[in-house]
Parts: C-alpha cells; sequence; structure tokens
C-alpha cells in the first residue's frame, strides 16, 4: 500500500513519509555532527587540545570570565532549546520528538548565519524546572533560541530566563514572526500611504506569535486602542472574563465589537495567527481600502491570496507559504539577530534590537533586488505589493539585518565588546558564507521557475529514482524514466508512490520513437563500422544510447546517467550519439565546497593530455561556471613547478595557455605555471609579487587527467570536503554523469545543474 504523502508547512512541495525518514536516516542518522575546528593528527596537536595545554586558557578563564570568548566556542554556540509542548502544527508530542525540529533549526543557524549551534531537549512541562535546567546552561552558550514551547507558559520561561541570564535569550516562536511580519506591515503600509501611529489593525490569535506581534507593532509606533485582539472567544475588551489571562489582558481596549467580523469593518490591517479559512471573503469586503492582510496560519492560512484578491483586488496579502508572494518566513530573522548579538556579546535581545532588525528587512525589500535573487524567483520580484519581504535567500540579510542588530545592541548599552568599524563588520560577514552554498539554492529556484523535463537513464536503480522523485515532487520538472516499465512502477510503488501508471515511463522494446531514433543514429554511425542492425541493437539494448537519443529527438530537455557504468564507459555510449557544442571540447569539473570557499577543478573526467589550447579553453569555460555560480574567478594554471622552479619537460603547454589568454584578452585573472601552494597559500604567494592572482585561486586547471582525477578523489576521500560533480560541460545537449559512489542527493544536484544550464 502507497504511504501517505505529508505537505510542509512552508511550501506546497510533497514527499513521502518513507522519503522524510530517508532523509533524515541516510548517510548518519539526524541532520548535524561536531567537527574539531583545530588540528588533531599529532600528540602535540592532541596535548594543545586537552592535557596538559589546556591548563593554561583554564586559568585564564578563572582569572577573566570574558576570556571564554577569546578560547572557547561560548562566543559562536547557540542552544535550540524546546520541552516539545508546542511542536510546529502538531501539539505537545513531547522532548524527544521535537529534536527533529531541533537538529533543523541548529542546521539553519549554521546554513544562514554560520553560528554554531547545540539542539537540547528538556524532558519536563513544570516551567520552574525547565527554567532552572536553562539558566545552569549560561556558561556553555553565547546565546538561547527558544522553539516550540507552548503559550502561557512560554512566556513565563522567556521573561524570567532574560531576567537571570546574562547572554541572549529568545523565544523564535514569538519573536521570529513578530519581526518578519512587523517588516512587511512597514512597507505595506508605506505603499499604500499609511502612518503607523493611524492604522487600525484587528489581530486574530492570542497564542506565542500573535501575542508578541501584537506587542511589537505597539513598540513601533501603532496606537494601544487601536488594535483589537480576538480569541476564540471574540474580542479581547476591558471587563471580559472568559479565558482571559494577564497576557491578553495586556491588550484589552475599549470597544463594542464582539467579534472578528464586527472589528474588521473598516480595519486597515488584519493579522492571522490562528486557522484555516477563519477569514470569510465577505469580511475582507468590509475593511478599509486597499487593505493589508496577514494570513500567517499554517499550513494553510486564514484566507489564501487568491480568495482575498477576488473580493479585493486592492488588497497586500501575505502568508506564512512559499508558493505566494510576501513568505513570513523566520529565516529571515533568528539567524541574523544572533550573529548580531553575538558579535558584539550582547547581554540580551531586547526590544531596540528586534525593531532594528524588523526595519532593515523592510528597507532590504527596498532595494534593488540582486540579479541571483531576480533570477531565482521571477523578474518582477521588485519592491512592490507582491514583494514587501525580501527573498529567504537573498545573500544581503547577513549583512544587513546582522549590521543593524549589532548597532541596536551597541545603541541601548547591553553590548560588551562593541564594533569599531562597521565597514571591517560587513566585510567579514560576506566572508563568512561561502557563496555557492547560496546559488545553488537561487539555481533551485531558477528550474521550479522554469521547469525542465529530465531524462533519468538508470530508472530501475533506486538511487537514481529517488532523484526522480524528489526532482518532481520539488517542482523542479517532469521526469523521464527510462527502463523496463512494470519494473519501474513497481520500484516506484515500493517507493510509497501512488498512481505510478501517471509518471512518463520510456521503455526501448515498445517505445514508439524507436525508428525515428535508429534512423537518426543510423545515418549518423554508417561511416564508422555500424550497420542498420548494429544501430537498432544498441537503441534496444543500451539504455544511455536510447536515453540519449531520446535526448537528442526532444523527448526530454536534459538527462542524468552514470550510476551503473563508469564514467569512460558511459561518456563513450553518450557520445557516439550527441556531439560537442560547436567550437568547444567535452571536459568535467569537480566543485569542492568549503566552509568558507569553493574551488573548481578542471578537467577531472575526460581530456588525458590536454593541449595548451585545450587548456585556456578549459580555463574560460571554467571561469564561466564559476561566474554562474556567484564566484569572481581566479585561474591557476597547477604543475609541480612555480614559475619554472624546478624546471621540467611538461611546462611549456601551460605557458602557452596563460599566452593564448593574454592573446585573447581574457576577462578573468589567470595565472601559471603555479604550485598548488603559490596558487592557494596567501603566506606563499608573497614570495611572487609579480603574479597577477590577487588572492588564492578558486579555478585550478590540472595539466592532465591523470593529475586532475587523482587529486578531486583526493580531496573528496581525505578532506571531508562536499563535493559536486564531476560537472560535465561543453556537449551539445545538456548531459550529466554521475559516479557510481553517487547517492540520491548528488544525482538530484547534477540533474538540477543541468536543467539550469549551468554546467554548459
Amino acid at each position: 500500500m502507497a504511504e501517505d504523502l505529508t505537505q510542509t508547512n512552508e511550501s506546497n512541495v510533497r514527499f513521502t513519509e518513507r522519503e522524510a525518514l530517508f532523509y533524515h536516516s541516510t548517510i548518519r542518522p539526524g541532520k548535524i555532527e561536531i567537527i574539531a575546528s583545530k588540528p588533531m593528527a599529532t600528540q602535540r596537536d592532541l596535548s594543545l587540545a586537552y592535557s596538559p595545554g589546556v591548563a593554561v586558557p583554564v586559568q585564564a578563564i578563572a582569572d577573566n570570565p570574558a576570556d571564554a570568548y577569546e578560547y572557547t566556542a561560548k562566543g559562536n554556540l547557540v542552544a535550540v532549546i524546546s520541552n516539545g509542548t508546542a511542536i510546529l502544527g502538531m501539539g505537545n508530542l513531547g522532548a524527544l520528538a521535537s529534536k527533529p525540529v531541533m537538529e533543523g533549526k541548529a542546521v539553519l543557524f549554521k546554513r544562514f548565519a554560520d553560528v554554531d549551534s547545540i539542539d537540547i531537549e528538556v524532558a519536563t512541562e513544570d516551567p520552574d524546572k525547565f527554567i532552572e535546567a536553562v539558566a545552569l546552561l549560561e556558561p556553555t552558550f553565547g546565546g538561547i533560541n527558544l522553539e516550540d514551547i507552548k503559550a502561557p507558559e512560554c512566556f513565563v520561561i522567556e521573561q524570567a530566563l532574560r531576567e537571570r541570564m546574562k547572554i541572549p535569550v529568545m523565544h523564535d516562536d514569538q519573536h521570529g514572526t513578530a519581526i518578519i511580519a512587523a517588516a512587511g506591515l512597514v512597507n505595506a503600509c508605506f505603499l499604500t500611504g499609511r502612518a503607523f501611529a493611524d492604522v487600525k489593525v484587528v489581530v486574530n490569535g492570542a497564542g506565542a506569535s500573535a501575542l508578541a506581534c501584537t506587542a511589537l507593532i505597539k513598540s513601533m509606533g501603532i496606537r494601544h486602542e487601536n488594535v483589537t485582539v480576538c480569541d476564540r472567544s471574540g474580542v479581547i475588551y476591558r471587563g471580559r472574563e472568559k479565558g482571559m489571562d494577564q497576557w491578553k489582558s495586556a491588550h484589552a481596549i475599549d470597544t463594542v465589537h464582539r467579534s472578528l467580523d464586527e472589528a474588521l469593518v473598516g480595519a486597515d490591517i488584519f493579522l492571522g495567527l490562528s486557522a484555516a479559512g477563519a477569514l470569510k471573503p465577505e469580511w475582507v469586503e468590509k475593511m478599509a481600502p486597499q487593505p493589508i492582510i496577514f494570513a500567517m496560519a499554517n499550513p494553510d492560512p486564514e484566507i489564501t491570496p487568491p480568495a482575498a484578491k477576488a473580493v479585493r483586488p486592492d488588497a497586500i496579502v501575505a502568508t506564512g507559504r512559499s508558493d505566494y508572494p510576501n513568505q513570513v518566513n523566520n529565516v529571515l530573522g533568528f539567524p541574523f539577530i544572533f550573529r548580531g548579538a553575538l558579535d558584539v556579546r550582547a547581554t540580551a535581545i531586547n526590544e531596540e534590537m528586534k525593531i532594528a532588525a524588523a526595519k532593515a528587512i523592510a528597507q532590504l525589500a527596498r532595494e534593488t533586488v540582486p540579479d541571483e535573487v531576480a533570477a531565482a524567483y521571477g523578474k518582477n520580484h521588485q519592491f512592490g505589493p507582491d514583494y514587501i519581504i525580501p527573498a529567504p535567500f537573498d545573500p544581503r540579510l547577513m549583512e544587513v539585518v546582522s549590521s543593524a542588530v549589532a548597532k541596536a545592541a551597541m545603541d541601548t548599552g547591553v553590548a560588551q565588546k562593541p564594533i569599531e568599524d562597521f565597514d571591517v563588520y560587513r566585510h567579514s560577514l560576506k566572508a563568512r558564507l561561502n557563496p555557492t552554498t547560496s546559488v545553488l539554492t537561487h539555481v533551485y529556484e531558477t528550474v521550479k521557475a522554469n521547469p525542465k523535463r529530465m531524462i533519468f537513464a538508470e530508472a530501475e536503480n533506486e538511487i537514481v529514482l529517488r532523484a526522480a522523485i524528489q526532482y518532481r515532487d520539488f517542482g523542479y520538472g517532469e521526469p523521464v524514466l527510462v527502463g523496463r516499465t512494470e519494473a519501474v512502477r513497481a520500484k516506484l510503488i515500493e517507493l510509497g508512490i501512488e498512481q505510478p501508471e501517471t509518471w512518463h515511463i520510456e521503455n526501448s522494446a515498445v517505445s514508439p520513437h524507436v525508428p525515428a531514433m535508429v534512423e537518426m543514429l543510423y545515418e549518423k554511425l554508417q561511416r564508422r563500422g555500424f550497420l542498420e542492425r548494429d544501430v537498432r541493437r544498441m537503441v534496444n539494448q543500451d539504455r544511455n544510447i536510447f536515453a540519449s537519443t531520446l535526448l537528442k529527438l526532444g523527448v526530454g530537455d536534459a538527462m542524468v546517467t552514470g550510476m551503473t557504468r563508469t564514467f569512460a564507459q558511459t561518456i563513450r555510449e553518450v557520445r557516439q550519439v550527441l556531439d560537442p557544442k560547436a567550437g568547444q571540447l567535452p571536459f568535467g569539473i569537480h566543485l569542492m565546497i568549503g566552509k568558507n570557499y569553493t574551488v573548481f577543478l578542471a578537467d577531472t573526467t575526460v581530456n588525458e593530455r590536454p593541449s595548451a589550447e585545450d587548456l585556456a579553453r578549459f580555463a574560460t569555460e571554467t571561469a564561466a561556471v564559476a561566474r554562474r555560480l556567484g564566484h569572481e574567478p581566479r585561474v591557476a594554471f597547477l604543475s609541480y613547478s612555480t614559475f619554472g622552479n624546478p624546471p621540467g619537460r611538461w611546462l611549456e603547454p601551460l605557458r602557452d595557455a596563460v599566452s593564448i589568454l593574454d592573446a585573447q584578452n581574457a576577462d578573468f585573472e589567470y595565472e601559471g605555471e603555479l604550485a598548488p601552494d603559490a596558487a592557494l597559500n596567501p603566506t606563499v604567494m608573497k614570495n611572487y609579487p609579480f603574479s597577477r592572482l590577487s588572492g588564492p585561486a578558486n579555478v585550478l586547471i590540472m595539466p592532465g587527467l591523470q593529475s586532475a582525477n587523482i587529486s578531486a578523489k583526493l580531496l573528496r576521500e581525505l578532506a571531508g570536503n562536499a563535493t559536486i560533480g564531476p560537472m560535465l560541460i561543453g556537449m551539445e545537449k545538456p548531459v550529466q554523469i554521475a559516479p557510481m559512489t553517487a547517492i540520491a542527493p548528488d544525482v538530484l544536484t547534477l540533474a538540477v545543474l543541468a536543467a539550469a544550464g549551468v554546467a554548459g
């Protein structure tokens, strides 16, 4: 029986329960690991790392506690803590069940702001015990992110911890949503010509997020008497007794309104943090001109944007979902708020810091959208009614929001380490993150906006089929599955797919395309020793030949293969059908992605002994790929020799390649011949002041296939870097060949790169 489909809270992406469990269990269980940041190779390293070396920083910290920030990871370490009483939209499932969510939050901290994070699940629903447990952790962490704790206990817990602890504490469920919503409201009011002090607001919901939103917008200038808060019992008014507590009472007002629909008459703004369908279209009709509607219930909003605009085309609408414009997404806030707070060693996250974050996010949305974000999210993503909140993957968020928060901390006196030069600080923020990570995300979004038919040549292989399922489920396009029809359908059912008969399967035994394939391929190969019957056999029996001819005939837009045969065999088969692009030579690139860098290696797969012309071409094409992935290329032609020392017989092709680029007036930095240390190590590079490289190289052109392939595989196996590739460059049609050791995410990434045209 096929598994139920699950829908995420923030998008319309669908996946099976099996796929979600596989994601969390594959490679190694969970989503986080601890990696040492110092060398651990020798006995001396170990002696410095532990005993007796640790005695020195121990004494230093005992003498001056502030030195903990200098000698330990405390200053960049945040605890994500929950008791599991309000997990996402699932309710009270307990501390242990919250662990996947807390690990996920830790991953987001690292991904977006380079903040190290550890999840902690506390097995108690007693607020006092929870407070005591967390407060005792203060020596360990630089900040505390509270998560998924139910109201009203979350109010008590956060307030008590803020009073007791001298490090930043924030309950993101409350303040994260509030900050992003406030940013959106600032821009919506700007677009509609409203003054914050004058708007009439109706808030539906009285939980942690709703009350935090209410408190923040009042801090930013909306008058208390202009905000009507509603809960399940209706309007919260002065004198009401039913279902009241001290936190709701703080927002009670004098009003004759007793229901949500009454309160909405003439209202400027609706803030919904309640339940799907809570806002009726007929109530929207009664709101003020150009109503502002933030329907933020998850997974389904109080009213969908199409339903709201059907009755009020002049409305500005935001939701918590990524498949509608104006997504209120906490990831725009919490990583960068903690980044700024940690960098000035703030003792708290106060109201002024939250307001600074909201204003910075609002201002960023008004700036010109970077090309890579515009390409990923659509050309119309410029400030306006459908773009009042920045895209979650805007690379400027790190710099803009973190700086604003840090400055607010300094201005309000909670910063223990003020920033002296904000220009230097902003530069350091940019350097913290590798642009490849964010640009790859933009590539994924670009393909979602322009879906492509992807031919998966080995669809009977489970890893390939998992990648194909993800390709379709994530909205990248329609997979074309090559294999025996019943075998592929059986595997789809095994992987939890309902209605496998709806999938596009191409079986060479029954494909209507075979006659056209044979005719086309025979015309190509008839003067190369192949008879028509040979070609027919190849099409019928060789999946790579069959898949490549499908691609050549236009049955698909791109193709991925390689899992069941060696790269050398696969490319031979593919090249019997597909030719190189005019004027190009096919070659391979590996990407090595480290914490703060990406290095492109070429040619790692195809050409055994390239000529000077080939090397120059590899440099030009790889530099173009680097630029498409957000890097300004600095090319080094690698050798065992640096500028002729030591001399050798294989240096001339490298020198000639440099001369060719000189003659072509190449528009990127390049230099050679260089040994790896002279290309990558800034200290060694200083010995060659005449070098044309302004910094360490990020494109490494290898002298031959042996050194290139060995280097790529050694780096992957020994250095532990994330590796993408090999990417095949220079074919007439987009085709990628995955290594036989690839897992489903690797195959998916290559498929998306092929679909986007990044790999040429």
